[in-house]
């Protein structure tokens, strides 16, 4: 059955919703089982460590389903946009539940070499794109590019506003008034 774009994409969000709070809840409960066995920073170790690859092997099966679906081309490219968009967030799940869990616990999860790596990454991807993006020159060009649409559409609409005063002070066409 082929559903609507509007209804793909909203099963879609409702999917990675659902994978947020199943890697949370997941994680949560792995890492007190694993506790059992390990010290908090160890289950935590080995529990992050398979479900933030869980959790993009998830996303990642959502969008490549979505991609062999019968959706249009402006759909299928939503979709994988909106995956690039929320890789980060869904990928926050499994380390949101380690916290709390360190944080009702009382530990520090900083000691986690997993915890740290994922806090590195990330900072190493956003930085940067943090800084290409605020430095004035993607911001410069796209207020740039913002400013010259605003001018057209201004000049347009006031054109628009204006034209029939002018064709009053201008008085009609010579053709018209013969006819």
């Amino acid at each position: 059955m082929k559903m609507n774009g509007v209804g793909h994409l909203k099963m879609r969000l409702a999917q990675y919703g659902a994978a947020w709070v199943t890697a949370f809840l997941i994680t949560g409960a792995a890492i007190l089982i694993g506790l059992l066995f390990a010290d908090l920073i160890v289950a935590t170790d080995w529990v992050l460590m398979v479900m933030i690859a869980a959790t993009v092997l998830a996303l990642g099966i959502g969008v490549v389903v979505s991609l062999l679906s019968r959706q249009a081309l402006g759909i299928k490219l939503l979709v994988v946009l909106g995956g690039l968009i929320l890789l980060l967030p869904l990928m926050w799940a499994p380390v949101a539940a380690a916290v709390a869990i360190a944080f009702f616990a009382d530990r520090s999860i900083e000691y986690s070499s997993v915890y740290a790596a994922f806090q590195i990454g990330v900072s190493e991807l956003l930085f940067p794109l943090e800084a290409w993006v605020l430095s004035g020159a993607i911001f410069g060009s796209v207020w740039a590019f913002f400013q010259g649409v605003a001018t057209v559409v201004g000049f347009i609409s006031a054109l628009s506003n204006i034209w029939p005063l002018l064709r009053r002070v201008l008085g009609s066409e010579p053709g018209a008034a013969a006819a």
